[in-house]
């Protein structure tokens, strides 16, 4: 049994942070258990920040992984609305905001990833927006809200899953969108261009104006308002407010001012682990958007491939394991990479990892002109990802063909009349 004058912190106020926190006292763990955020709202799920929140459906409580009385109730003490400053190894504690010093038996960075800043003239206007935070979610849903009544124009930086999901959300309200993209397709670099088109014509429908292969260069505003956007190839667009959804960075300076082993930048960055999650210092782990870990595929071609992932399913998965990890329990973490998105009437779930450059061929069963299909993403005949399109009920299915390796049959994969379950069997 673990020693109860051990004390755990937990750098990270997120789902992953406030999941390990969960599972150390769901396994037993009789000693401190201290998680640090340096947000003060209790930790909350960021998916719907992007989703049900910022378009109104859900309330701010709603989107709480624990009611705010839970940790009290499970003694784990929360200090919140507190950065960490440092982080000393040799004597193992780490030093907060108000220079508060807590020591640690072992420790969890979950610090997960922040919003990369557009570097252009004109980002400090007042209606230059990020999303990342609750606080930015709830500004964001009443600028919508605004746009909307006054048919007032939001330019999108950035034709990712939030900016398409923000573009959804706003024309929900009625407000005019302009994506502006520097790839030829929306999530180009996810779902390489065989799929980006779809996206273009879901959004075209519904209102969006697309501006592809081009960058931001200047916001032009007048009395600190924005009136407009300026692109590396002479365009301007009309605005009222622009978001900035050019991807995000892992949060890793205290990891890396500590001595930790990163993962460089071009690599997908992060804090480097084994797959138990653990870094290059065995007292501290990291798990969520700040970990880089080895992907566990035995005959898959994603095998040893070190990866960091920035979803909700990493996260919720990633601090339990890493929980586990600290107890000297649990298995490696071998987890197949999963996200979901809801815009407009599609939904879509997404298994696996097949960015383009790693692919060779995209087989498609069903109807993608309907919107109802499942996509799979090959190279050499075998599953690297899939991702089913208003088609539910078969993500274990298509997890157990990534996760494989075996080669399939092209022609029975694109035929909805052969069980997907069928091509789950080795052989």
């Amino acid at each position: 049994m673990v020693d109860a004058d051990q004390t755990y912190l937990i750098v990270g106020g997120g789902l992953a942070g406030a999941k390990a926190a969960e599972t150390l006292r769901h396994e037993g763990f009789t000693g401190r258990v201290i998680l640090i955020g340096d947000e003060r709202d209790h930790p909350y799920e960021r998916p719907p920040l992007s989703k049900k929140f910022v378009t109104g459906d859900d309330d701010r409580d709603s989107v709480l992984v624990q009611e705010p009385g839970w940790y009290a109730a499970h003694d784990v003490e929360l200090h919140l609305g507190q950065p960490v400053l440092r982080l000393d190894r040799d004597a193992k504690t780490v030093t907060l905001g108000d220079n508060t010093r807590i020591g640690y038996d072992k420790l969890l960075l979950a610090t997960g990833s922040e919003p990369r800043r557009l570097d252009i003239p004109g980002t400090g206007l007042a209606g230059v927006h990020h999303l990342r935070r609750l606080s930015h979610a709830e500004r964001l849903r009443g600028v919508l809200a605004t746009l909307g009544r006054d048919n007032g124009h939001l330019v999108i930086a950035g034709a990712g899953w939030i900016g398409l999901e923000i573009a959804a959300a706003a024309r929900g309200y009625g407000a005019e969108v302009t994506v502006v993209e520097a790839e030829p397709t929306p999530l180009h670099s996810v779902l390489g261009p065989e799929l980006g088109q779809l996206f273009t014509d879901l959004h075209a429908e519904h209102g969006v104006r697309f501006h592809f292969g081009a960058r931001l260069t200047e916001i032009v505003g007048q009395d600190g308002l924005v009136l407009a956007v300026r692109t590396d190839d002479g365009e301007e667009h009309p605005a009222h407010d622009v978001l900035a959804a050019i991807g995000a960075a892992p949060r890793t300076a205290l990891a890396e001012a500590a001595g930790l082993a990163l993962v460089d930048r071009e690599h997908g960055g992060g804090i480097a682990v084994d797959g138990r999650l653990r870094t290059s210092d065995p007292d501290i782990y990291a798990a969520g958007d700040v970990a880089a870990v080895p992907l566990h595929l035995p005959g898959s071609p994603l095998d040893g491939h070190r990866l960091r992932v920035e979803h909700w399913a990493n996260a919720l998965n990633g601090g339990p394991a890493a929980a586990k990890s600290m107890l000297g329990r649990g298995a490696p973490y071998d987890r197949i990479p999963y996200f979901f998105s809801d815009q407009y009437d599609l939904g879509l779930e997404y298994v696996g990892w097949a960015p383009p450059g790693t692919y060779d061929q995209v087989v498609v069963r069903g109807d993608a002109g309907k919107r109802q299909f499942i996509a799979f993403w090959l190279k050499d005949g075998r599953v690297l990802a899939g991702m089913n399109v208003n088609v539910w009920d078969v993500t274990d299915h298509v997890k157990q063909l990534v996760r494989s390796g075996n080669p399939v049959d092209q022609h029975d994969l694109a035929d909805p009349s052969v069980p997907l379950e069928r091509l789950t069997v080795p052989g």
